[in-house]
């Protein structure tokens, strides 16, 4: 048994070596020191065979340290060998003790080591923001933070195939220079987005249904079961003039579950593949290396229907839930358990068929961990579809999404804020530039791809969902979610080459830079749309996304963060302090300029009347964003 202390999951952190005699016990040759929030990684190698690694064993150590005490379970890696990562969440010294539900097995049990744990230094913190310690939930629930109190604004890109051969990943460091263009690599893409001020990419771990094969890409077996919903490969059609499904395995052809013998074309969901895994555990070490925070996903909703018909759905589904969790779980990440974009009856469990297997992996197998927020990506409100909190007990963050795409998304927010206990709240699918669907045109309206008109809804979404109580932050979404690439026409989606240069992903850096404009300040404000004299301009449409304003306000009325949509009327703002000094000042999301403060008083009754736009605004302008501060 060895224990390596990696600087990648798998390749970049310090080796540190245990040896054991032939009898498994452990005789600690050196002293073990690393830092916080490093991983750690024990390896257990099984004395006795089994028929089904994955099944059959499940192995884990208790770990102890300072103000942690909690058993971290570990995961099957291939032949005998079982793993369990963790990670120091203080300095100090902290020990460990394998066990399993194997009890004769001596390879698994009863091993035991320490190590002790140092703080990094201010330098080393600045080199990587993931060195704060893993996200979790402000102490007022509405909005991040790292483990150290850091505020952590996610500023996240959609890549939702990028876990696949998609965006190989090469072992060569991305270039700060990189123009996107084919033949990308992952570790291109994530440096071209980090040069953007991206902190986060989304990604679901596999799409065990999924491959370029006879099938169309929406079909059914002769039971009646379906068995995916696949994305299109275009140009590439079957029977009925229909197009088959994306091929969605790793760099190497690993799918990751191998086939049933007894269900044609579907995953055995008891029988997974390792080496898949392996290859995406070079993918989440090298986001983490370079600061990042990504979403992961277990699978898409279409692969569920087939697990439940064919399989023990919520001892299966929790087994492979924990397995990405004991995989992944020492990584600074958000965990999502199910990518529920939408819940038709043909190619979805129910929600509450996800929230019942989801509830039940947590009896069994406890939370994660080290804490990280755990949440979903949903079609229109986690909220809505699961409830809240003893409803849903595994959920810790709240989200919106994907369908309607429009103004609805603000109510949607504004419920989540308001709930008791509060949980910080994002919109995970947003509209999304470039991309020709029905589910992504505000009011009916669909422009060019990457057209002024285009980009304004995306940056539309990104202000007004952060400023209706989403603070956790916002991702941004393109056509090219699907990573479509080499081999593959151009259709209803574009090359993930030319959909990273979209316009509306420079936006999202001034996104974050107007909402950490006053540091952690953003963190206290609340919903304040009802002040707004008129919120919605005369004619602007619900499901559309022109006319509205939006504002949020501390509780104390001190700072307030404004924004207003393309053809707002500009407002007047009750619910300030009655004759006081405030501070306005204009910003320009296009560009993140801010113009010169404005002095402003409000009246008796505190209120504000908004100014007139900068006299040297450009005249392209549609939208606008503000800052009020109150003046000591």
């Amino acid at each position: 048994m060895r224990i390596s202390h990696l600087t990648s999951i798998i390749a970049c952190f310090i080796m540190l070596v245990f040896f054991i005699n032939p009898s498994n016990a452990i005789s600690v040759t050196n002293a073990s020191t690393i830092h916080v929030w490093e991983i750690q990684e024990i390896t257990l190698n099984a004395e006795q065979s089994y028929d089904n690694y994955y099944t059959d064993v499940t192995c884990w150590v208790e770990l102890t340290g300072p103000d942690f005490a909690k058993r971290i379970y570990g995961f099957w890696d291939g032949e005998n060998r079982f793993v369990v990562r963790l990670v120091a969440t203080a300095p100090g010294t902290w020990q460990w003790t394998s066990s399993s539900n194997q009890p004769d097995d001596g390879g698994l049990n009863g091993h035991s080591g320490s190590f002790t744990a140092i703080a990094w230094s201010e330098a080393e913190l600045q080199a990587n923001p993931n060195r704060h310690g893993f996200i979790r939930a402000t102490s007022n629930g509405h909005a991040l933070q790292y483990a150290d109190g850091t505020p952590f604004f996610l500023v996240g890109d959609t890549w939702l195939a990028g876990t696949t051969w998609r965006l190989p990943y090469r072992g060569v460091a991305g270039s700060e220079d990189y123009v996107p263009a084919p033949g990308i690599g992952f570790e291109d893409a994530v440096m071209y987005r980090k040069g953007q001020g991206f902190n986060s990419v989304s990604m679901i771990a596999c799409f065990p249904n999924w491959e370029a094969d006879c099938n169309p890409s929406t079909y059914a077996d002769a039971n009646g079961i379906f068995l995916r919903n696949a994305w299109e490969k275009f140009d590439y059609y079957v029977a009925d003039g229909k197009l088959t499904a994306k091929n969605m395995r790793d760099e190497y052809g690993n799918k990751p579950f191998h086939m049933s013998k007894e269900h044609a074309d579907v995953a055995d969901f008891d029988d997974i593949i390792p080496a898949y895994f392996q290859s995406l555990d070079k993918k989440m070490a090298y986001l983490s290396d370079q600061g990042f925070v990504p979403l992961l996903e277990t699978v898409r909703r279409d692969i569920c229907p087939s697990w439940k018909a064919y399989f023990d759905f919520n001892e299966s589904y929790a087994r492979y839930v924990q397995y990405l969790i004991s995989r992944y779980g020492a990584c600074n990440f958000i965990f999502s358990g199910i990518h529920l974009d939408w819940i038709p009856k043909e190619y979805s469990l129910t929600a509450d068929e996800f929230n019942e297997a989801l509830t039940y992996h947590l009896k069994k197998y406890g939370p994660l961990p080290f804490g990280q927020p755990y949440t979903t990506l949903i079609n229109n409100s986690t909220l809505i579809q699961f409830g809240h909190s003893d409803h849903c007990p595994w959920l810790t963050m709240q989200s919106v999404g994907n369908k309607p795409r429009d103004h609805s998304v603000a109510v949607k927010l504004d419920s989540i804020f308001n709930l008791t206990p509060p949980y910080p709240a994002i919109n995970f699918e947003p509209y999304y530039t470039g991309w020709n669907h029905e589910i992504n045109m505000p009011n009916g309206e669909r422009p060019p791809a990457n057209s002024d008109r285009d980009i304004y809804f995306s940056r539309a979404q990104m202000y007004g969902s952060v400023l209706s109580g989403g603070l956790s932050g916002h991702v941004h979404g393109t056509s090219a979610y699907d990573i479509t690439t080499t081999g593959e026409p151009d259709g209803m989606r574009n090359y993930i080459w030319d959909a990273l240069k979209f316009r509306s992903a420079n936006y999202m850096q001034h996104l974050a830079a107007f909402i950490l404009s006053e540091g952690e300040r953003y963190q206290n404000l609340q919903p304040g749309a009802h002040d707004i004299h008129p919120q919605k301009a005369p004619g602007s449409p619900e499901r559309g996304l022109d006319g509205w304003s939006y504002m949020m306000r501390t509780a104390d009325k001190t700072l307030a963060l404004l924004y207003f949509e393309n053809k707002a009327v500009l407002p007047k703002l009750s619910g300030f302090e009655p004759k006081t000094s405030y501070s306005f000042q204009w910003y320009n999301p296009q560009t993140g300029e801010w113009h010169e403060p404005i002095s402003l008083t409000s009246d008796k009754k505190g209120i504000l009347t908004v100014p007139s736009l900068p006299e040297n605004a450009n005249s392209t302008m549609t939208d606008w964003a503000a800052k009020i501060k109150q003046v000591d």
